[in-house]
């Protein structure tokens, strides 16, 4: 890398780092703004808006506020992806999963990741029958629909390994055999950044499985109030009574189907291509985004155009995918990260430096 160039980029270039980027996106480019306009989609996406809205509302029985991070799980689920969430302790990682999978009438499990975790308490193992006289495989947690990891950074790299081929191919492959599992098939994997002390970073490959990585912050002052009010009425009830499962398996994948349909622009393709390639190219980053990432914004960008009835991908669909889609894949250049920049940060910065196409 060229220091001389590095020292005459001006720092003022990249977003300050208490600005929060997400916010810097326009949220009112992300309404559906073809309400306005008289077409007609080619896809019938009504029932489709019909059931993410009766997401969002069971979702909201229990929790309040982040609507971000229950639209990117809804998004995850609609492209076929798996999202990894972080924050600290308290603030519904865990609840907001499960919730997710009790609106959606699918087999769920969820995975205690700890120090000791072998990969076979993940996949399953082979059992010797002595009825038989041949060994048995007995199916372990992750044949299932949903599948919650709490804290994926307790378990050692041999255990996080477990995930690749299942994340990736949604099959698994012990002692030469394979074994598919059914669809649909999401992982929600859930990390802690404050306490680092006994966890194991995941490594560039498993983050790279990872359609979204979706950052979840702190309530609001009004947020916390209705928090205490709910939790105050709740009495001896449980959070989970009351959320109705409506959403089939089979509507799943026609949705999915529905999605993979949704049109794109030959000019909006080179736009995430033009995103992606700049990632590489850029100064402040030591490692750029692969083919996975763009494929990964087009998914999901379809998935975010269906979310709001249109049968089509603008650059808003892009610009909303990108930052939850990147900034877990590039890695920034250390004199860049002691100096408080972090990949939002930067990609942001690429997205605005990248001509939006007419």
């Amino acid at each position: 890398m060229d220091e001389n160039k590095d020292n005459q980029k001006p720092k003022e270039h990249l977003p300050k780092p208490e600005q929060d980027v997400v916010s810097s996106i326009d949220d009112s480019v992300l309404k559906d703004e073809s309400k306005d306009l008289d077409f007609k989609n080619r896809l019938d996406l009504s029932e489709l808006q019909q059931s993410v809205t009766k997401i969002r509302t069971e979702v909201g029985k229990v929790i309040v506020g982040q609507k971000d991070m229950v639209d990117m799980l809804i998004a995850s689920l609609l492209a076929k992806g798996h999202s990894l969430i972080e924050g600290v302790p308290g603030v519904a990682k865990t609840i907001t999963a499960k919730l997710l999978a009790k609106s959606l009438s699918v087999d769920f499990s969820r995975i205690q990741f700890t120090p000791d975790l072998m990969p076979s308490d993940i996949l399953g193992t082979s059992v010797f029958n002595l009825k038989d006289s041949e060994f048995e495989f007995k199916k372990g947690p992750i044949f299932s629909n949903m599948i919650l990891i709490d804290e994926i950074n307790r378990a050692p790299a041999k255990t996080q390994a477990a995930l690749f081929e299942v994340m990736e191919e949604q099959q698994i492959t012990i002692d030469g055999n394979k074994f598919k599992l059914d669809s649909p098939f999401m992982v929600l994997a859930t990390q802690n950044p404050v306490e680092q002390e006994g966890t194991y970073r995941l490594p560039e490959a498993q983050l790279d499985r990872f359609l979204f990585k979706i950052d979840v912050g702190y309530p609001n002052l009004e947020e916390e109030v209705e928090i205490l009010s709910r939790e105050h009425e709740l009495k001896d009830k449980l959070k989970t009574d009351e959320i109705e499962s409506f959403l089939t398996a089979k509507q799943i994948a026609e949705y999915q189907n529905l999605v993979s349909q949704v049109l794109v622009e030959a000019h909006l393709l080179k736009y995430i291509a033009q995103i992606i390639v700049a990632t590489r190219s850029n100064q402040f980053l030591y490692l750029g985004a692969s083919p996975r990432a763009s494929i990964a914004i087009l998914k999901s960008s379809k998935a975010f155009a269906a979310m709001s009835g249109r049968d089509f991908v603008t650059p808003e669909d892009i610009k909303r995918a990108a930052i939850p889609v990147l900034h877990h894949r590039v890695i920034v250049t250390p004199e860049r990260e002691m100096e408080g920049v972090n990949s939002k940060q930067i990609i942001t910065q690429i997205i605005e430096t990248v001509e939006i196409p007419r």
